[in-house]
């Protein structure tokens, strides 16, 4: 089969599949499924579709879709399958980044303005970009990946503290970011909706053309250059959108694991293409990933809610261990 379809068809059932979980994710909550009913003359109807539950659905795509896109940027860059968005401790940045603001400029985590939450989304950006600068001077670059995993480990937890120091010393915001730690959905509305759509377009966009630098990069570093391949250029690029798709997604849902580990793995295991395939339908994996899981967190303990990001560390554990264990049977 032409690779090429493969990759279209995939990206098509996955675009379908989101906008199914989008409409499924509009039914969902304690006002049944009559909710649905957009020529329903009732106003709470229509603000619970339309105020809460589409936004939230879009959200919960959007914010897979980056997280998705982070992971597929991470393992590329660092030829590491293993590695994931948080992997250079940029969550935890992110998470300071957030308490900070949120402590010192009186911020909130369920802020619905434009300001406000473009405000957090900076704070979020500049907290991973931090964090990961951290980490590639402790690792003295990527060439050591053992050097680099446990500079991620240690910058990771160190901020990691130093946001929950921020968070205890501020007891006002003490249970919000406890919501916002856990990851939840139930913060997005339309302005975050907006901010997540515009990092996409730019993260999505900027990583697909620099996808052939990554296509090099699997052939080894030494061979990437001799192709001609700006590497010092392309790798502040690249570390650049990846701290930008990390930080709009936690800015908006707070801590959600495992989707940028799981969505690359599951695409790679249903296709064999290229970087910029990769790149895409990662990102779309990853969104229908996290709103399925936002669905199910929503419904399975209803009338209420269990946080999506508790719900995705157990359903991505699990696909992982699956994984390994068929891996290991393969080659046994």
């Amino acid at each position: 089969m032409n690779p090429r379809w493969s990759v279209t068809g995939w990206g098509l059932a996955l675009l379908l599949l989101g906008l199914l979980g989008v409409l499924w994710g509009t039914t969902v909550g304690s006002q049944g499924v009559e909710a649905w009913w957009l020529g329903s003359t009732d106003p709470v109807v229509y603000q619970i579709v339309w105020d809460i539950r589409l936004p939230r659905s879009l959200g919960a795509w959007l914010g897979g879709a980056l997280l998705g896109l982070a992971g597929a940027v991470a393992q590329g860059l660092f030829r590491n399958p293993l590695a994931d968005p948080y992997l250079l401790g940029s969550a935890s940045g992110a998470s300071l980044g957030v308490s900070l603001y949120v402590s010192l400029l009186g911020g909130s985590v369920m802020a619905v303005g434009w300001w406000p939450r473009l405000g957090m989304t900076g704070a979020a950006f500049a907290g991973a970009v931090l964090a990961v600068m951290m980490t590639l001077f402790l690792a003295r670059g990527v060439q050591q990946t053992l050097r680099l995993l446990l500079a991620g480990v240690v910058v990771g937890v160190v901020l990691g503290a130093l946001a929950s120091l921020v968070a205890l010393m501020s007891p006002q915001v003490m249970q919000a970011m406890q919501g916002f730690l856990l990851g939840s959905t139930s913060f997005i509305g339309w302005y975050a909706c907006a901010l997540m759509a515009l990092a996409l377009g730019v993260c999505l966009s900027g990583s697909w053309a620099l996808s052939r630098v990554l296509d090099a990069l699997t052939l080894g570093e030494s061979t990437a250059l001799s192709l001609g391949m700006p590497l010092p250029q392309a790798r502040l690029l690249l570390v650049g959108l990846l701290s930008l798709a990390t930080g709009a997604a936690v800015a908006q849902m707070g801590l959600v694991a495992f989707v940028g580990l799981a969505a690359p793995h599951a695409v790679r295991s249903l296709v064999r293409c290229t970087h910029a395939g990769v790149l895409v339908l990662s990102a779309l994996m990853g969104a229908a990933l996290l709103l399925m899981a936002d669905v199910l967190a929503r419904g399975l303990m209803a009338p209420q809610e269990m946080p999506v990001g508790v719900l995705t560390a157990v359903l991505g554990g699990a696909y992982l261990l699956w994984r390994m264990n068929r891996v290991s049977g393969d080659r046994a």
